[in-house]
């Protein structure tokens, strides 16, 4: 026998070896999901997404969307119209409504944070009282205009506190379809104050913090993350999903003023 023909299976072995690679690491360099996600959680997510991307080598694109409200923005109506999505972030009133439109792929749904909501005030203004139910009822009946958003948290201030406080009418609110547009209304001078996530206060530009409303009044808000019906890639949208649950994320989850429900589990 020759020392070419003892060589023939060798070679075929590797040429099958190197046929399978270049079939399959195409696939694997270009994997990559699409998520939508809304703004409670987005301060966390921006600094969490690149940690993923280099560890898991899945590329994200990444859109946003209200959790809840009306518009052709919100993440319900992009869905609806065929928006790429593999994962979605929002609260969990909005995840609910998804997961009852059957938009969701069945028990991924993991809860990753949640927050309290908040007052913005322009930049470098003096922070208002905001200890009692009474302190903050006044403050929003001294202010000029109110901005809201009109996702989950303006809806619950619109039809629940405001109509409690018994000022539903004796105050200007303006609503803005994000978080986004209401920070952006006090930082401009166009409104006094926003109400609002405190994670979306936070990172903000041209706005301060004053505080949390009072316990009495608050509403809590939980931000969620779940697989979308349909995804191309369920097992790289749940590893998604698990990162952002998962215990070395919480800490980024904190500094960007929410709750994470990781160590809850």
């Amino acid at each position: 026998m020759s020392v070419f023909s003892a060589q023939e299976p060798i070679t075929r072995a590797l040429s099958l070896v190197i046929l399978i690679t270049a079939l399959f690491w195409p696939l694997a360099a270009s994997a990559q999901l699409n998520v939508l996600i809304s703004g409670g959680f987005s301060g966390a997510y921006e600094k969490l997404l690149p940690e993923f991307e280099r560890t898991s080598g899945i590329k994200v694109t990444t859109g946003s969307g209200a959790s809840q409200g009306t518009g052709p923005q919100t993440i319900a109506a992009q869905l609806a119209r065929g928006v790429p999505a593999d994962v979605v972030i929002l609260s969990r009133e909005g995840l609910s409504e998804l997961i009852a439109a059957k938009r969701i792929t069945a028990e991924t749904d993991v809860d990753l944070a949640r927050v309290p909501l908040g007052v913005a005030v322009r930049a470098g203004t003096p922070r208002p009282d905001l200890s009692t139910v009474e302190a903050f009822k006044q403050l929003l009946l001294k202010a000029k205009s109110v901005a809201i958003p009109g996702s989950t948290s303006g809806i619950w201030l619109k039809t629940d506190l405001f109509p409690r406080l018994g000022i539903a009418d004796k105050i200007n609110v303006k609503v803005s379809p994000r978080g986004t547009g209401a920070t952006a209304m006090v930082a401009a001078g166009d409104a006094d104050l926003a109400v609002m996530p405190v994670s979306e206060i936070v990172h903000a530009p041209g706005v301060d913090l004053a505080g949390s409303i009072a316990p009495e009044i608050q509403f809590v808000q939980t931000f969620s993350a779940a697989v979308v019906a349909g995804s191309r890639d369920i097992e790289g949208s749940k590893r998604l999903v698990e990162f952002l649950a998962s215990a070395r994320a919480s800490e980024t989850i904190r500094k960007s003023g929410m709750e994470p429900l990781a160590s809850s589990r």
